[in-house]
C-alpha cells in the first residue's frame, strides 16, 4: 500500500511540475527570459484574484504538512491545486503562445535538470509526500534556470556577438546610438528618413535594442559603404547601455526622454536618468533636448567634458521652448534650427504628436551636418512606426488609431488628444480600448487612473480590458462621469467596441498587453 501511494504522490506531483513548467517557461519567454520576471508575474495574477489567492495558500500548507511523513497523501490535493492556479493562465496562449525555440529548448533542458535533482533529494532526504513543494515552486525555479541560463547563453552568444563587432570595425560607419524612456523607435525611424536624402543609412529593425538584437542588424543589414548606423539601445537597468556601447560604441548619442517607462523595474526617475546617461559616456557628440531638468543637467556636464552638445527643445500651447539649437514650434508647425551661426526655419507638416523626437533627429541632422533647408520635403512625408498611434481607414467610415506598442503615460495622453481630435472634426464617436499601462512601480494605479480620467473629459466610451488595470481605470473614468464597458479578452473588446463606435466613429487600442497578464 505503501509503494502504490508514493507511486501516486510521485506521478501527481510530477504531472503537476511538468504542466506548471510548461505554463511559466511560457511566460520566461515573453519576458524576454529575464530572472524574477515568472514571479512577479506570479504575485500579480494572486494579488487580483482573492480567490486564487486563497487556493495558492492551501496549497502551500498542503504542501508544507506532506512533509511529514504519516499525512504525505495531503501532496496529491497540493499538487493538483498547484496544477490549475493561476485560473486563466493557459499553457498555450492565445495571443502568445509557447515557441520552442533553441534558447527555450536550453532552458527547459536546464530546468528540468534542476527539478529532478530537487525531486531526489527531498524523496531520499524526507520522502515522497516533500515533492509537492517541487510543483509550488516551479515559477522560482524557473526564474532560477534563467539566471543560471543566462550567464551559458552570453558565451553561447559571444562568436556571434564578436562576428558584429568585426564588421562594424571593418564598414566603419558613424554610429548614432539613440535610447530613452519612450519614443526610441520612432525617432531611430525619423532619423533614418531625414538621412536617407544625403546618407547611405542602416538601422537597428523594429525593437532590436539589446545586445543580441543589435548584433543581428549588424550581421544582417550592415554592408559596405554604409556611412551611418543608427541603433537603438534599451535597457532594463544600470550597466546594460554602457556595455552596449562598449559593443557598439556610438560616435553621436541620443536621449529622448526621461519618464516612468520600466519604474517598476529601476525604482527611481534618477535609476532611470543613470542608466539612460551611460549613452553619452563615449560619445564625442550628444543631442539632448533640455526641457527636462535632469537631461537640461546631463547636457551642460556633457559640455564641461568636451563633448559637442547638440540641444533641442519643444514648443507647445502649453509651455515656450527653451533658447536651443533646434527648436521644434508644435504650435506654428516650424522648426528653427541654428546651423553655422545660420537660423534656419522649415515647415512642418501636420499631425506630429511627439515634438521631442522630431527635435533630437533633426539634432542628428545637425550634428551629421546635413544642410537643414534640404530637409523640408523630407518632414512633410515623416514615417510613423508600427503600433504607434498608426492611423487606418477601415474604408467603412470607422477609423481606428493603433497605438498597441508599449503604451507610455505621454504617448498614451498624446494619443488620446489626437484621437479626440480626429473624432470631433469627423463628427463622430471616441471609442478607448485599453488594458492601461504597466510597469510604471509605485504611480501605476495613479496613472491609469489618470489615463481614465482623460478619456472620461474627451468624453470617449472606454473598454476596460482584463484586469491588471482594472480597478485603476474604472476609478478614473468614474471620477470623470465617464461611460464604460469591461471586458476580460482583446477580442471580447473589439466586438463592443465596433458596436459602440456607430459610423464616423474612431476607435483608438491603447496597448495590448500579451495574454499573460491577467
Amino acid at each position: 500500500m505503501t509503494l502504490v501511494l508514493d507511486v501516486l504522490i510521485l506521478a501527481t506531483v510530477l504531472a503537476s511540475t511538468v504542466l506548471g513548467g510548461l505554463r511559466w517557461l511560457r511566460v520566461s519567454q515573453r519576458e524576454h527570459y529575464l530572472p524574477g520576471r515568472a514571479t512577479r508575474i506570479l504575485r500579480l495574477w494572486l494579488s487580483l484574484s482573492p480567490i486564487d489567492l486563497a487556493l495558492a495558500v492551501t496549497a502551500a500548507v498542503l504542501a508544507l504538512v506532506a512533509v511529514v511523513p504519516v499525512l504525505d497523501v495531503l501532496a496529491v490535493p497540493a499538487a493538483v491545486l498547484v496544477a490549475l492556479l493561476p485560473r486563466g493562465l493557459g499553457i498555450h496562449g492565445r495571443t502568445s503562445r509557447l515557441a520552442w525555440t533553441a534558447r527555450l529548448r536550453r532552458l527547459a533542458l536546464g530546468w528540468a535538470v534542476l527539478v529532478l535533482l530537487l525531486l531526489v533529494v527531498l524523496v531520499l532526504l524526507v520522502g515522497p509526500g516533500a515533492t509537492a513543494l517541487v510543483a509550488l515552486t516551479v515559477p522560482f525555479t524557473v526564474d532560477l534556470a534563467a539566471l543560471v541560463l543566462g550567464m551559458v547563453e552570453k558565451r553561447l552568444s559571444a562568436p556571434f556577438v564578436a562576428r558584429a563587432q568585426q564588421r562594424l570595425a571593418r564598414v566603419r560607419p558613424t554610429v548614432v546610438a539613440i535610447t530613452g524612456s519612450y519614443g526610441k523607435t520612432s525617432t531611430k525611424g525619423y532619423v533614418a528618413h531625414l538621412l536617407a536624402m544625403s546618407r547611405g543609412v542602416v538601422a537597428s529593425p523594429a525593437s532590436f535594442n539589446n545586445r543580441l538584437g543589435l548584433s543581428r542588424a549588424v550581421n544582417d543589414g550592415l554592408v559596405e559603404g554604409t556611412e551611418v548606423f543608427v541603433a537603438e539601445m534599451g535597457t532594463y537597468g544600470p550597466g546594460e547601455i554602457r556595455e552596449l556601447c562598449g559593443l557598439f560604441p556610438p560616435d553621436i548619442a541620443v536621449i529622448t526622454t526621461i519618464g516612468e517607462a520600466h519604474l517598476e523595474r529601476m525604482g527611481s526617475r534618477e535609476t532611470i536618468l543613470a542608466a539612460k546617461s551611460e549613452i553619452t559616456e563615449r560619445a564625442g557628440t550628444v543631442v539632448l533636448p533640455i526641457d527636462e531638468e535632469g537631461l537640461r543637467a546631463l547636457a551642460e556636464t556633457c559640455g564641461a567634458q568636451g563633448k559637442r552638445v547638440v540641444t533641442c527643445s519643444v514648443r507647445t500651447a502649453e509651455n515656450e521652448a527653451r533658447e536651443a539649437d533646434v527648436v521644434v514650434d508644435l504650435v506654428a508647425h516650424e522648426a528653427v534650427v541654428v546651423q553655422g551661426g545660420t537660423t534656419h526655419t522649415v515647415h512642418l507638416g501636420e499631425g506630429i504628436a511627439h515634438g521631442v523626437n522630431l527635435a533630437v533627429a533633426l539634432g542628428v541632422a545637425l550634428a551629421l551636418d546635413v544642410e537643414v533647408s534640404a530637409l523640408e520635403s523630407r518632414l512633410a512625408a515623416l514615417p510613423r512606426a508600427a503600433h504607434r498611434a498608426e492611423v487606418q481607414d477601415t474604408g467603412t467610415g470607422l477609423m481606428v488609431i493603433d497605438d498597441t506598442y508599449n503604451a507610455n503615460p505621454v504617448g498614451a495622453h498624446a494619443a488620446l488628444a489626437e484621437a479626440a481630435a480626429l473624432a470631433e472634426s469627423r463628427g463622430g464617436r471616441l471609442v478607448l480600448v485599453t488594458p492601461g499601462m504597466v510597469e510604471l512601480g509605485h504611480v501605476q494605479h495613479r496613472r491609469n487612473a489618470d489615463l481614465g480620467a482623460d478619456a472620461a473629459a474627451r468624453g470617449a466610451h472606454v473598454v476596460v480590458v482584463g484586469r491588471t488595470n482594472r480597478a485603476a481605470l474604472v476609478e478614473g473614468i468614474h471620477s470623470g462621469g465617464g461611460s464604460l464597458d469591461v471586458v476580460d479578452r482583446r477580442e471580447q473588446a473589439v466586438a463592443v467596441a465596433t458596436q459602440v463606435v456607430g459610423s464616423e466613429g474612431v476607435i483608438l487600442y491603447e496597448n495590448d498587453l500579451p495574454d499573460h497578464y491577467p
